[in-house]
């Protein structure tokens, strides 16, 4: 029987899948929790169920997204209906 390559682990194993999901506009989520290994070496863990990753490196809380991607648009005063 041919082995699996590296990092790969058979069918029918113990081993748990993390589900990814991959938003073109957007980060990667991961169901969690997650443990993140950085370029400097140091580890990082989020313990959410649900965890972004963030992919445009805007994000002031890097690895971890905080939807810095998205584009901010200011409202004009005369479409703020909240002041009426």
């Amino acid at each position: 029987m041919p082995s699996a390559p590296d990092g790969v682990t058979p069918a029918g194993t113990s081993c748990p899948a993390r589900r990814v999901a991959i938003d073109p506009q957007g980060p990667i989520l991961v169901e969690g929790p997650v443990e993140m290994v950085l370029d400097d070496g140091t580890l990082t863990r989020s313990d959410r169920f649900m965890v972004a990753l963030c992919t445009c490196g805007r994000s002031r809380a890097y690895p971890w997204c905080d939807t810095s991607h998205r584009r901010r648009e200011r409202v004009a005063p005369s479409e703020d209906r909240s002041l009426t």
